[in-house]
């Protein structure tokens, strides 16, 4: 695994705006995911590792987009209708040889080669036909229904930038141009951690005072849905040693450690005195909430990232700081999420300076613009507050309030993931 310098977190001090994190994150760290090349089945979800090219153009040659027939513009009559013999017959797959349009008209199908010297297609709905000749009417256009090669494509154009995380549109894009193969970087490897004694394995009896872990459940499948392969090591429990071990031990082949729980300055919030005995640890204090308390550091040379440990503030973290941070090691090209514009249907105050991520449900309003309603309970750790919500109303850093009426953004859990 690559090893980071000592500096690349240093990015403490007073609290930091999460776009200002985000471009830290982009100046100092390395990219660390190397490259392979895949099938185009094997590429859908992965990272484009380099530029690739049309290998020639899309389409490769000038064809018809009707089923008709194919003239030369010139041989028109442009003051009433025009009669030409048909002079062949051509599919789609054919290859037109000697058959040429000029002074006649070549019946053609969808997709087909246009012959030498056409450049206009007729749909066969607007002709009539007469034995071996086609009668046509005026008033078509030059190069009405034909495709020229190169249209959609150029060979030598770029189809896919480097840093692009693949869809199926690119994969066919892809095959369309030639190309069967694509270098893609290789998946960040994540050791994943919970920390905590009162953590319980979920399907687990539950003793007095513990709980199920649903963090490293919920992290294991958002980490997926990003595209790493995720390594789930179980529950760090509150001791300081044992726990620098395991993070030592996971440091060595992996590309990232992720824990949630046990960052802030409790008595038994040990992650930092773990993190400290192996590696460096620098608190990085976001104005954001919920999920305030993120430590950042290395871990023999790894990235190490402590998230809270309430469900909330972990999964607003994963999405605005973890991700970037992926995608950076990833080599994949950071793009935000785009909100929508909605409705506020609730009143809400917040401390200026702070982003904020308020729980919300999307309803038409009585006019039926649509609106957001704030989830009715508090709390960080209301699970039910992500499952029962429609997504998340973001409340800038110099805001100080929210009114009904005014208008907020709204990401969709949808989008996020």
């Amino acid at each position: 695994m690559a090893q980071l310098s000592d500096d690349c977190f240093a990015f403490g001090g007073a609290l930091m705006r999460i776009e200002d994190a985000a471009s830290l994150i982009a100046a100092r760290l390395p990219v660390l995911a190397g490259t392979e090349w895949v099938s185009l089945v094997d590429a859908d979800g992965r990272v484009a590792a380099e530029d690739v090219v049309a290998g020639h153009d899309v389409p490769p040659f000038a064809n018809s987009a009707v089923d008709g027939y194919a003239v030369r513009h010139a041989d028109l009559d442009g003051n009433g209708e025009t009669r030409l013999p048909v002079l062949g017959r051509l599919p789609a797959g054919a290859v037109p040889d000697a058959l040429a349009a000029s002074g006649g008209a070549v019946r053609i199908f969808t997709g087909a080669a246009l012959p030498p010297g056409a450049d206009t297609v007729f749909m066969q709905e607007d002709v009539r036909r007469e034995g071996d000749a086609v009668l046509l009417p005026q008033g078509l256009k030059p190069g009405a229904n034909a495709r020229a090669a190169g249209e959609d494509v150029a060979r030598g154009e770029r189809i896919i930038a480097a840093g692009r995380r693949l869809v199926p549109q690119d994969l066919a894009l892809a095959a369309a141009t030639g190309h069967a193969r694509l270098p893609v970087r290789t998946r960040l490897r994540v050791a994943l951690f919970s920390t905590g004694d009162e953590l319980a394995e979920p399907g687990t009896p539950l003793g007095l005072g513990a709980i199920h872990d649903s963090n490293r459940v919920m992290l294991a499948a958002l980490l997926g849905r990003l595209g790493v392969r995720v390594d789930d090591l179980g529950i760090l429990r509150d001791a300081p040693e044992p726990l620098a071990r395991r993070l030592a031990d996971a440091a060595r082949d992996h590309d990232l450690i992720l824990t949630s729980g046990g960052v802030s300055t409790g008595e038994e919030d040990h992650v930092r005195t773990a993190v400290e005995a192996v590696g460096q640890l620098l608190f990085w204090r976001l104005a954001i909430k919920p999920g305030r308390p993120v430590a950042m550091g290395l871990v023999d040379g790894t990235p190490f990232v402590g998230l809270p440990g309430n469900p909330v503030a972990v999964y607003v973290t994963l999405l605005f700081v973890v991700r970037p941070l992926l995608a950076r090691l990833g080599g994949a090209s950071v793009v935000p999420p785009v909100p929508q514009k909605v409705r506020a249907a609730f009143a809400y105050r917040k401390k200026s300076g702070r982003r904020e991520f308020v729980r919300v449900t999307l309803a038409p309003g009585p006019d039926g613009v649509m609106e957001v309603h704030k989830f009715p309970r508090e709390g960080a750790g209301l699970l039910t507050s992500l499952t029962q919500s429609d997504g998340l109303a973001e409340l800038p850093d110099d805001v100080i309030g929210v009114a009904p009426g005014d208008t907020v953004a709204f990401y969709p859990h949808a989008i996020l993931w």
